[in-house]
């Protein structure tokens, strides 16, 4: 298992060399739009430009990803990676919505009587030949990253599907945009002044999908939705024998998922009366134990007869006893 010092110089190192391609490609893709006329290009140099940036940004909150609580974050750094993860998302959402709304503004028009610049196709060539090998590169150098960083960075798993996504829309554009040169005077002479536009509104509506389910995940994490089942279940299946050597009864657990760490919530019957030192060790044990299963896992163990929210009838008892001041502030209260 890869530790995480090693694990987060294989992602800066991956980070680096993501921002510096991406680079290259956005401003390739931008003069060669320039120099093509085509919206294609232009499309893919924005993407590689905003994975230039995301690989800025990335690489600053890799450095901290894994820090632990301080005074100014007191529950740790993990949400920063979350953060990242979803508003990529948003923003590579938006520039798919932008050439899809951009592309049917051009079909209109064309079909108002206003064609678009005819297409150079020396540097369409040039460019998807260029950009295509280097996306294939790209996704090869972070899939081996994330597998050598033990698959558990959000950073990482992102860019790659973005230069693999990225690989994708660079190579169909290039063969539509082939296809629209050689048949343009043959069965796609009707669209072929606008099949660059088309081609762009096509592959847009193909991803936008993906993005859309990447958005959602992310605001999923941030909102503290509960993490997937299979989690779940390994981390109880973890905490098991140490509760179980303890002889209390584990009451609840809820597991929330952030970036690449996972915060765990155990709570637990001791059935008996315990110290404070005989908590703290049991709850390094149960952490030490879902580390081992589950990099990234924290544990807070909560000692408590109850659940993750009161029960109905200590509330109504607190309600009649009149033990507190303001007793409606109890009803929706639960633990953590």
């Amino acid at each position: 298992m890869t530790d995480q010092k090693t694990g987060q110089q294989i992602e800066r190192r991956a980070l680096v060399i993501s921002m510096w391609a991406n680079l290259f490609m956005g401003v390739t893709g931008v003069i060669c739009a320039v120099l093509s006329h085509s919206n294609a290009i232009l499309v893919d140099g924005l993407f590689s430009t905003i994975g230039f940036t995301a690989a800025v940004v990335g690489r600053r909150i890799s450095a901290r990803a894994e820090d632990g609580p301080d005074r100014f974050r007191p529950f740790g750094y993990a949400a920063d990676e979350a953060i990242f993860t979803t508003f990529r998302s948003l923003s590579l959402l938006g520039l798919m919505l932008f050439a899809m709304l951009s592309s049917i503004k051009h079909i209109w028009a064309y079909t108002q009587g206003h064609p678009p610049e005819e297409i150079v196709f020396g540097p369409v060539i040039f460019y998807f030949v260029v950009i295509g090998l280097t996306c294939v590169l790209l996704w090869l150098s972070h899939r081996r990253s994330w597998l050598a960083g033990g698959k558990r960075s959000e950073i990482l798993k992102m860019e790659a599907n973005g230069a693999a996504f990225d690989g994708l829309l660079t190579g169909a554009a290039g063969v539509g945009l082939l296809a629209m040169h050689f048949f343009s005077d043959g069965f796609l002479a009707p669209i072929a002044p606008v099949g660059d536009s088309i081609i762009v509104l096509i592959l847009c509506a193909a991803v936008v999908g993906r993005y859309v389910f990447d958005f959602r995940a992310g605001l999923r994490e941030l909102a503290g939705v509960t993490a997937d089942p299979r989690e779940i279940a390994i981390i109880r299946r973890a905490v098991r024998p140490v509760l179980a050597e303890d002889g209390g009864r584990l009451i609840d657990l809820s597991v929330m998922k952030m970036g690449r760490s996972y915060a765990v919530s155990a709570y637990y019957d001791p059935g008996r009366a315990v110290t404070a030192k005989l908590v703290d060790q049991l709850c390094l044990a149960m952490d030490r134990a879902t580390q081992a299963v589950l990099p990234g896992s924290s544990v807070i163990l909560i000692i408590t007869e109850c659940g993750r929210a009161w029960p109905e009838h200590m509330v109504r008892d607190f309600r009649l006893s009149g033990s507190l001041d303001d007793p409606d502030d109890v009803a929706g209260a639960s633990h953590g």
